[in-house]
């Protein structure tokens, strides 16, 4: 039968915890449990006596909790169990002779008024930490109010849009009234719109600046200069197809933004924002491209915006706005065309 031996332990203690270090190399099939104020200890393992079973009890001074957490290394065993009530003992055991294979652990060691130094750097730190956490939170709060208000405000003007303009088809009411009807309300929603690149300045958003920046930049181009500075335009049909394309996505796209700022998702809102975007996002292009170049004869009849020239150059006094535009309706479908691509890659 093999003998049982008792182990060197090394203990410290802090207002709440008490931590013993028992020397005990490679220790296996370890019985730690506090019972009644007594830690009983069996283990095997490479100690004093070489390659044995090692054993010990102790009975503490005051009332621990029974829950006792431990963690073996290749070197020792570290126990921590918890005071039942914070304070400072004067002593480990009941008994004031000190049992022979107990020592104070001095790597762990301090007197009480370092104790009290301690526990209180301790809990100004975790006071740090929960103002820090309390204040962090009401920012991540702050944000996500902030932008669900906003996508909230948007989707209820692109809802208006949308519902106003679905109600002129189905009462077939004339697609030439259409600038006259909705283009306040289509301005509004596409000034609010640029706080979208500053959400993503400011990193509200996780969304690229500049892809940001090209479409609200050229959705502007499209309502503010093509449309609403040339007033041949107003009642060109293409303007209808323009504004319900746009707000077809928009009423698909702002309430899953809004479900994203309280951590909803729902999956047929989900499905909507990327499937039904798919087709309506080029057919906007599209809209688009034949609204800038029905403008082109507009802006060569009245030079509106013409570019004056040097004299002495020879080219005549001004280069015509729809030079501009000719140039402009490439570019828009390259780089529009490449914003579907990389929206694709993301789904």
């Amino acid at each position: 039968m093999q003998q049982t031996f008792t182990p060197h332990v090394y203990w410290a203690q802090r207002h709440e915890d008490i931590y013993l270090r028992v020397e005990l190399i490679d220790a296996q099939n370890l019985d730690i449990s506090v019972h009644d104020n007594v830690l009983q200890f069996k283990a095997q393992g490479h100690g004093a006596k070489g390659q044995n079973d090692y054993e010990f009890s102790l009975m503490f001074l005051n009332a621990v909790k029974t829950e006792v957490s431990y963690r073996s290394t290749q070197r020792q065993v570290n126990i921590t169990v918890k005071k039942q009530q914070r304070g400072w003992w004067e002593r480990l055991t009941v008994q004031e002779k000190k049992p022979v294979f107990l020592a104070p652990d001095f790597d762990r060691w301090i007197d009480e008024s370092d104790a009290e130094m301690e526990l209180r750097e301790k809990e100004r730190k975790n006071c740090l930490s929960m103002e820090s956490r309390r204040t962090e939170n009401s920012l991540i709060t702050l944000k996500k109010g902030l932008l669900f208000t906003y996508n909230l405000v948007q989707f209820l003007g692109f809802s208006w849009i949308f519902v106003n303009m679905t109600g002129s088809i189905l009462k077939k009411v004339s697609l030439y009234d259409t600038f006259y009807t909705i283009s306040d309300v289509m301005f509004s929603c596409q000034i609010l719109a640029s706080v979208e690149v500053l959400n993503a300045v400011f990193g509200l958003v996780k969304t690229g600046v500049v892809p940001t920046f090209i479409q609200v930049v050229g959705r502007n181009f499209i309502l503010f200069i093509i449309f609403g500075s040339v007033e041949e335009m107003h009642n060109k049909p293409v303007v209808f197809f323009v504004f319900y394309l746009w707000s077809a996505i928009e009423v698909f796209r702002y309430p899953f933004y809004m479900l994203a700022c309280i951590d909803t998702e729902w999956k047929t809102i989900t499905w909507l924002r990327y499937t039904a975007w798919v087709p309506l996002y080029p057919l906007g292009v599209l809209a688009e491209g034949v609204a800038v170049f029905q403008s082109i004869s507009v802006f060569d009849e009245r030079r509106l915006f013409s570019i004056p020239l040097p004299e002495g150059l020879g080219l005549g006094s001004s280069v015509s706005f729809s030079c501009i535009l000719y140039v402009y309706l490439p570019l828009m479908a390259i780089g529009k065309f490449s914003h579907q691509s990389r929206k694709n890659g993301q789904v």
